[in-house]
């Protein structure tokens, strides 16, 4: 009797530290998961605003955006745009690119019956609400300081200087974090210089 009463004392104390252990582990593991969720630094998740602007737009010192100006055939976006094609209908062109932070930038070309370009959108869907404020405040500074003074309200905003008239939208919705960029002529005088 005196064995058996050793025995499954034995056995309890095995079982007593075994599950000692495995709650350890599993607190532990429970704790290192979320401290790494929550808080990712700002480069891990986003990119800096300020440069994904500029890649955006990729000034140069011809062409309304890109390089491309309103009036230019076809063959000129084709030949200048360096993003990936996704879409080739004779309406429009549409253009992609993914950063190394996973945020997508989708541009459309969209073009006259003869083929010209007419209208430029720019769709750029971001990772969260901090990068399309950043986003969003560095895009504000670029169009007042180049195109003068701001109209709009807390979700869109115009710019028009020269021939040129630009918007910016807000379009986040939920999740899904974003901004959208619209360029198009003021009037029909852009083309006729184009031609």
């Amino acid at each position: 009797m005196k064995n058996i009463l050793k025995f499954y004392l034995l056995l309890l104390l095995s079982i007593t530290i075994v599950s000692c252990d495995s709650t350890t582990q599993e607190t532990t593991t429970a704790e290192s998961d979320s401290m790494a969720l929550a808080d990712p630094t700002q480069n891990e998740l986003n990119s800096n605003q300020n440069q994904l602007l500029k890649e955006i737009l990729s000034e140069s010192s011809t062409g309304t955006v890109r390089g491309i100006s309103f009036g230019d055939p076809v063959s000129a976006v084709k030949a200048n745009e360096n993003y990936e094609m996704f879409e080739e209908l004779p309406d429009h062109l549409g253009y992609t690119h993914e950063t190394d932070q996973l945020e997508t930038i989708d541009i459309q070309y969209f073009l006259t019956t003869d083929g010209k370009v007419n209208k430029i959108e720019i769709d750029v869907y971001l990772n969260s609400p901090q990068a399309t404020k950043e986003l969003w405040n560095s895009g504000k500074h670029h169009f007042t300081e180049n195109f003068g003074p701001v109209n709009g309200k807390a979700t869109s905003l115009n710019w028009e200087h020269n021939d040129v008239k630009v918007q910016m939208e807000d379009v986040s919705k939920g999740k899904d974090f974003g901004l959208k960029f619209i360029f198009h002529p003021v009037n029909k005088n852009v083309f006729a210089r184009n031609k």
